[in-house]
């Protein structure tokens, strides 16, 4: 991990959700919005991309933003506490 500052807010340093993503690829009835189908990153039909986000995201524990930890990352870099 890297120091965070929420470039929202602007003064948390130390409060932060990680909230892990595990996607799941499926095909869905257009009717119903029932799975029809869950694809294996490895058995994918050919319209259907693998997912390529992060695997984690991260949430400011004083104002709520939620964004990829880049963002948090880069404002604290930006912004060195003295």
């Amino acid at each position: 991990m890297e120091p965070m500052l929420c470039p929202n807010c602007k003064t948390n340093r130390t409060r932060f959700h990680l909230i892990e993503q595990h996607p799941r690829a499926v095909k869905l009835d257009p009717h119903t919005g029932d799975i029809e189908h869950e694809y294996t990153n490895k058995a994918l039909e050919p319209f259907h991309l693998p997912y390529r986000g992060p695997s984690y995201r991260v949430q400011c524990g004083v104002c709520g933003l939620i964004e990829d930890a880049d963002m948090f990352i880069q404002r604290a870099k930006s912004s060195p506490l003295r």
